[in-house]
């Protein structure tokens, strides 16, 4: 495991800072890491404004997207709302959907994960032309789907693609594209989810029909937060904004009663609701929908207005997400079992015909945090292969799969994360070619896990006040992560012990020698530090910092993620 400090950050910014606001020179630090660099900048940041939002009008293409929703208003045309199977397209036709409601007849359309697979496909595109539909709205999918939209126009359907994903050098003939990616797009900020577009557009639609913005869009901020920490997009700017608000609708109970019956299902207290709790609660119960059943059962969850259908439809997703652990822990260990690291040291392409396509994504992620490779994992998906690809940090595994789209019929998605298809002919072939391609470009470095650290700390640097300004970079998530310390020589200040059921975890009280101030934390399957720690020896470890509340004692305690001997080498 390698430790690494974030870059150095400007000293002029951070003693300016320092200055003007945070008379603290780790916390001015830690702003300018972040950005935040002026006086105005950290007024913005500490206290995120709706009202900063950027113009919707300035990303390519919204006039025209607008223009073609109020001629569906207009003549009453029939609207298909069209999404991913996941939780950002889920969470997006609930959002298109409630907000278009009433204006049109609409039609939520989810594909189906193993008869349709990702994006746009011809079989909804199909139903659309039975239904008498003249207009499809994307969301999250389309920015690739250029023989579907090709099919579409065919059959006197348009379409308006709302897309976050990574657009090829030419577009697809859509009536309009909505992808702050695209090259030629203006819009200032490039990384919404595909559930933000969607309400950039209902913002547009706001503005065009006069409605109340308090009335129509802040109700519907609450799916965009739950997009956001799912789709793991960057949680800075207008993604910042929007996950505050929306995190804030679920903290006060003012969200959707769909989300409120996922985290009672859950055992979640909303009060304290972070960004990182709804990755691990909420989003894997509504994925274990679409990867268990059907992704509308999601949709229907978000939109139910009835009490008890909502809590039976939270029953069911929570009953899917239960078969989903189970099923990803088989197939889990059965890829283990096909690592091959003698033939293909540097990357992880795995196949069997009977896995589950519904958690090939969440196997790459297990197999990359226990084999740390670039990971594939594929599965039979009809005529062809289908799967998931998961990365290491610092390599893009999205241009991994496009150097070898020789082999493969179609691909999507980010640096980190992808999904493709291919002819099962093709695996022997793209298996060399990806591990080729893996050891050209992966360095020694990013062979090694990594765990990167804000900055050096002291135990009596970390103090209530401390704390509390600390808590307003909220919400955490990436390009925002929580702030992690690197505080050394540390040795147990007596109440140090192995916890747990299986003591496996590390309960530390621990402080600096000659020194007063000592701490609690906790370090999840690190008990095997206890010797060490017992016997005198001064650790160094990277940790956060969190409110620990038991009992109605409130205290703040580390949050304990690596330990090393003090002598230790930095590795």
């Amino acid at each position: 495991m390698r430790w690494t400090p974030r870059p150095l950050v400007d000293p002029g910014a951070v003693s300016q800072l320092t200055a003007e606001v945070t008379k603290d020179d780790l916390l001015s630090a830690l702003l300018v890491q972040r950005g935040v660099q002026t006086f105005e900048e950290a007024k913005s940041f500490f206290r995120p404004d709706l009202k900063h939002l950027h113009n919707p009008y300035r990303m390519k293409d919204m006039e025209r997207a607008v223009e073609r929703i109020e001629k569906a208003r207009l003549g009453q045309e029939s609207v298909m709302i069209y999404g991913d199977y996941d939780v950002d397209g889920t969470t997006s036709v609930a959002l298109m959907s409630e907000f278009l409601e009433g204006k049109f007849p609409i039609e939520a359309y989810i594909p189906d994960r193993y008869k349709e697979g990702y994006g746009l496909s011809f079989d909804g595109i199909n139903l659309a032309a039975e239904l008498g539909i003249t207009l499809i709205i994307a969301l999250d999918c389309g920015i690739k789907a250029f023989d579907q939209i090709a099919h579409a126009r065919s059959l006197g359907i348009d379409v308006i693609v709302c897309d976050h994903h990574r657009p090829e050098e030419r577009l697809p003939k859509a009536h309009a594209i909505l992808d702050p990616k695209r090259p030629d797009c203006p819009y200032p900020y490039k990384e919404l989810s595909g559930c933000g577009v969607g309400f950039k557009l209902c913002q547009a639609l706001c503005e065009r029909w006069g409605l109340p913005e308090e009335h129509y869009l802040h109700p519907l901020l609450d799916l965009c937060a739950v997009s956001i920490a799912a789709d793991i997009v960057h949680v800075t700017g207008e993604n910042r904004i929007l996950a505050y608000y929306g995190l804030e609708r679920l903290k006060r109970g003012q969200a959707r009663a769909g989300f409120m019956s996922l985290l009672e299902a859950s055992a979640k207290n909303p009060t304290t609701l972070t960004l990182r709790d709804i990755s691990f609660s909420i989003a894997p119960r509504i994925n274990a929908a679409g990867r268990m059943e059907s992704g509308l059962r999601a949709v229907e969850l978000l939109r139910s207005k009835n009490k008890v259908e909502q809590d039976e439809l939270a029953a069911r997703i929570n009953a899917f997400n239960v078969d989903r652990k189970e099923t990803q822990a088989e197939i889990f260990e059965e890829a283990k079992a096909l690592l091959d690291p003698e033939h293909y040291p540097n990357s992880n392409v795995l196949y069997s015909p009977n896995w589950h396509k519904g958690v090939v994504g969440i196997v790459a992620s297990k197999i990359v945090e226990t084999h740390y490779r670039p990971t594939i994992i594929l599965t039979k998906s009809g005529d062809h292969l289908a799967g998931s690809a998961r990365s290491v940090i610092g390599f893009d595994v999205y241009n991994a799969i496009e150097a070898c789209e020789g082999h493969i019929l179609q691909f999507g998605g980010h640096k980190y994360a992808a999904g493709l298809t291919l002819d099962e002919a093709q695996l022997p072939h793209f298996k060399k070619a990806f591990e080729a391609y893996c050891t050209a470009n992966l360095t020694e470095e990013m062979k090694v896990p990594e765990l990167v650290y804000d900055a050096p700390a002291r135990l009596d640097q970390i103090t209530d006040r401390f704390y509390n300004i600390l808590h307003q970079l909220e919400p955490h998530g990436e390009a925002n992560e929580a702030p992690k310390f690197l505080i050394q020589n540390i040795i147990d200040a007596g109440g140090s012990k192995a916890v747990g059921a299986d003591g496996t975890h590390l309960r530390l009280e621990v402080k600096h020698p000659n020194s007063n101030t000592t701490i609690t934390g906790i370090g999840f399957g690190l008990a095997d530090w206890i010797t060490e720690l017992k016997s005198g020896t001064p650790v160094d470890i990277i940790a956060s910092i969190s409110l620990n509340e038991f009992r109605g004692e409130k205290s703040l305690q580390l949050m304990v993620e690596a330990i090393r001997s003090s002598n230790a080498e930095l590795l």
